[in-house]
């Protein structure tokens, strides 16, 4: 039997609605950014020299607020807006079908923030060896050395933390909503429907942090990247409860914030690439195994939760059906 959705799309037809919201978010960020950018630029300028003066203006100490304001308004419409339109157009106004319910508990909380703070411990000789390979391809080399730059001189901007009211806007421009709105488009919106369409949870879990890895344009922290997203992904798929995913996200963000809140305040540069220290292959192996170990527990504590979840979703189905057949019935 097919996969419809409450709203009686199928899964091609669902990827495609989600496709088109994800390009309206795209055209609404940039076109918000360039109206934000604009007003921080002298008038009167060429059109050829607009755009390279906006990227030079929101690099401005002077123009920080307005350079966080851009970048979470951004995200929000590239994110955000797309999973949640999709959620309305496909399956109505209960936000239980993007991962959203009450099922959680302290466990799962702690253990998912101890499952990300090993992940990335694992992931972290993934990026000398990305290095070591692409070494020899140049030009592949040199593109991800001027990315690796730009995201660098992105953070410097946006971690100019020289006051404990910076420090607190960094926790949510930084790391809350980074975590709510990856966590809604990633997990809520993408795995949900892959999973929900294929019927094959480790297949989608593995496309879906492959596309999170991807959307974050690095070519060093590729793999390092789609290992987080993969751990993410397998964090959900057992506790089916957004909120544990969006929680030791956010957590995980807001180790790398206070890191950067003591950097400012207490060394004239930040070197973004030493905020992680340097773990050997045989630590990142040790970290894998405790990861599994953690993970086991991890499960353990989602089991019960998880039965709920699937309960409650079997109920909403039912009701649905109950719904369509009393309409029916009226026709």
């Amino acid at each position: 039997m097919e996969y419809r959705s409450l709203k009686g799309f199928s899964g091609l037809g669902q990827l495609g609605i989600l496709l088109a919201f994800l390009g309206a978010g795209l055209i609404m960020a940039t076109g918000l950014q360039f109206i934000i950018g604009y007003q921080l630029i002298p008038s009167g300028l060429p059109a050829d020299k607009i755009g390279e003066a906006m990227v030079e203006a929101f690099t401005q100490s002077e123009n920080i607020s307005a350079a966080r304001f851009a970048q979470v308004a951004g995200t929000c419409c590239i994110m955000f807006f797309p999973a949640v339109f999709f959620m309305f157009v496909c399956f109505g106004k209960n936000i239980f079908w993007l991962g959203f319910n009450k099922h959680i508990n302290s466990k799962q909380i702690l253990l998912g923030f101890f499952i990300i703070f090993l992940a990335n411990i694992i992931a972290n000789p993934l990026v000398d060896l990305s290095k070591m390979a692409l070494s020899y391809f140049p030009d592949i080399f040199a593109l991800g050395k001027r990315m690796e730059d730009a995201y660098t001189e992105q953070v410097i901007i946006l971690s100019n933390l020289k006051s404990w009211g910076e420090f607190l806007m960094a926790i949510v421009i930084m790391a809350f909503f980074p975590a709510l709105f990856e966590e809604i488009l990633f997990r809520g919106a993408i795995q949900n429907l892959l999973e929900r369409w294929w019927r094959k949870p480790l297949l989608a879990v593995v496309i879906t942090s492959l596309l999170f890895s991807l959307i974050h344009i690095s070519v060093f922290l590729f793999l390092s990247r789609a290992v987080l997203g993969f751990v993410l992904g397998l964090m959900y798929q057992r506790s089916k409860n957004l909120w544990v995913n969006i929680i030791a996200h956010f957590l995980n963000n807001t180790v790398a914030v206070i890191q950067l809140f003591w950097i400012s305040n207490h060394s004239e540069k930040i070197e973004v690439d030493k905020l992680d220290p340097k773990v050997p292959f045989w630590g990142g192996l040790i970290a894998l195994a405790i990861t599994y170990g953690i993970f086991l527990l991890f499960e353990k504590a989602s089991t019960p939760n998880r039965k709920q979840i699937a309960f409650e979703e079997q109920n909403l189905l039912e009701s649905v059906d109950v719904l369509h057949c009393n309409i029916g019935h009226l026709k």
